[in-house]
């Protein structure tokens, strides 16, 4: 890292946890890198080297802090194209899209561009090649399951993506110059006591402040039933990742800036998909200092935020699952469309047993709705419509043209969103704040959005959103939340 180094060290010595993850800190006097919230001493600054990625630092041969665990330290979301291009590229990752070497070409043609570009974005963004990339992720991973869980060192080996325990145990004592199972022997029990042989507990940490009710509320709101069950403190939901399905419920341990997550040892072989997926849903990638200082430079919002300062704005944890909600939210209350979305996973979603009598359905795969009837779809009181967009969705997504990944250009996805007969710019835009987790998408077309701001028009609205760049996302959840009095909407019309 070139920049003031100054800057970063006056940060690490604050351990201001706004910071975490933004990036970390080598030392040389013991060649170990940690998180600028560590509690170890703090290094003398000619001892520090900074960098902004875990990666860059392990590529400069440090190992990760067994204090500070620089594995949980909570990601950046992208903004601009080329962070959004490298942030894709982690999330093919973690859903076991790239070989282990490294061939970039899908991905490229999907940019246009040359997997020789793709590698170039990817050692500016995270300073580190692709193969790089996938060694360090796969080896963190690791480092978090031996230390959280009691899955035998084999599963570990193959739930973090690696091919043969052989090439896990080497390229462990590559990099941290020891083998798992001594990492294993020094860690401190996990606090949090596993009850079943069938499941395990993992950590994923956020930057402060986070409202995690506030987060329920919203999927409560919206919760599908059978595949989806919200407590006042807990998010349950089924799973399905490839042939392989479960369930998990996660919990909030805020002491610890933290949301436990207990999965089912049948997702172990797609755990990093399954953290990354839940990750983008409770959006604990997020910047709340960034997103504060640039929305309450506009005193339309500045109440808002200053009342909710950890909002966050839920995203999705199947893209497809998501869209066909945004459709069937077209023009109608959110009960409205929650109620539909809860027939159609009734008719349409396998069954699956679980512990618990409120979770019995998965959500419907794109591949069974693309090949079924309008008429199949009407009868649940869907208009013959939205029947067909949803089915012209889900033949879109099985034919690979769309892709509703997390970190996909929101450009490319809106453009082919609206092509699809029935979609128009406000669900687009909707799918792309929340599947597509763009920070900057504005669905100017909504109604509520539009009365809250004093009743003006689409246009009027989209003049007034440009002060909330790129964060517009977040200034939508507040205006939902926190409509002005009547006389505020009326002065500002």
């Amino acid at each position: 890292m070139t920049k003031n180094t100054d800057a970063y060290y006056r940060a690490l010595t604050s351990r201001d946890p706004r910071f975490d993850g933004v990036f970390f800190v080598g030392v040389t006097s013991t060649g170990i890198y940690c998180r600028p919230i560590c509690p170890a001493k703090t290094p003398k600054q000619a001892n520090c080297r900074f960098f902004e990625s875990r990666e860059a630092a392990e590529k400069e041969s440090f190992r990760p802090c067994l204090r500070c665990r620089p594995e949980l330290a909570p990601g950046n979301a992208p903004v601009d194209d080329a962070r959004r291009i490298a942030y894709l590229i982690v999330n093919r990752i973690e859903e076991g899209l790239i070989d282990e070497n490294g061939n970039l070409e899908n991905i490229a043609a999907q940019f246009e561009l040359s997997s020789r570009q793709i590698r170039r974005i990817v050692q500016k963004e995270l300073g580190v090649s692709p193969i790089e990339l996938i060694q360090t992720r796969r080896l963190l991973l690791a480092k978090q399951l031996l230390t959280e869980t009691k899955l035998p060192i084999t599963e570990v080996a193959f739930a973090s993506g690696f091919s043969s325990l052989r090439r896990f145990n080497d390229a462990f004592r590559s990099h941290y110059r020891m083998p798992p199972t001594r990492l294993r022997k020094k860690v401190i029990e996990h606090e949090v006591e596993i009850n079943s042989t069938d499941t395990s507990i993992v950590q994923l940490t956020y930057r402060p402040p986070y409202d995690w009710q506030g987060v329920l509320e919203f999927l409560s709101a919206r919760r599908v039933k059978d595949a989806e069950w919200v407590t006042k403190d807990s998010y349950y939901r089924t799973v399905r990742l490839g042939k392989y399905k479960g369930w998990v419920a996660v919990k909030h341990l805020p002491e610890k800036r933290t949301l436990l997550v207990e999965f089912t040892h049948s997702l172990t072989p797609v755990l990093p998909a399954l953290l990354g997926r839940l990750r983008n849903l409770f959006d604990l990638n997020a910047r709340p200092d960034l997103i504060a200082a640039q929305l309450m430079q506009d005193k339309i919002l500045k109440k808002a935020v200053t009342k909710n300062p950890g909002l966050r704005v839920p995203g999705a944890f199947d893209g497809f699952e998501l869209a066909v909600r945004a459709i069937l939210g077209q023009q109608v209350t959110v009960k409205a469309a929650t109620t539909l979305a809860c027939r159609f996973v009734e008719a349409f979603g396998e069954k699956i047993v679980t512990p618990f009598p409120e979770l019995n359905r998965l959500s419907p795969l794109p591949e069974r709705i693309a090949k079924i009837s309008v008429d199949s779809i009407a009868k649940l009181g869907i208009v013959n419509a939205r029947a067909k967009s949803i089915i012209a969705l889900a033949q879109a997504c099985v034919s690979g043209k769309l892709q509703l990944d997390a970190g996909a250009i929101p450009d490319i996805a809106i453009k082919q969103l609206v092509a699809i007969p029935g979609i128009g710019l406000w669900t687009a835009h909707y799918i792309a704040m929340r599947a597509l987790r763009w920070p900057d998408a504005f669905p100017k077309e909504d109604i509520a959005i539009r009365n809250n701001l004093g009743g003006v028009t689409a246009k009027q609205a989209e003049e007034m959103s440009q002060v909330w760049r790129p964060w517009r996302s977040y200034a939508v959840l507040h205006i939902w939340r926190n409509p002005g009095p009547p006389s505020r909407r009326k002065a500002r019309s």
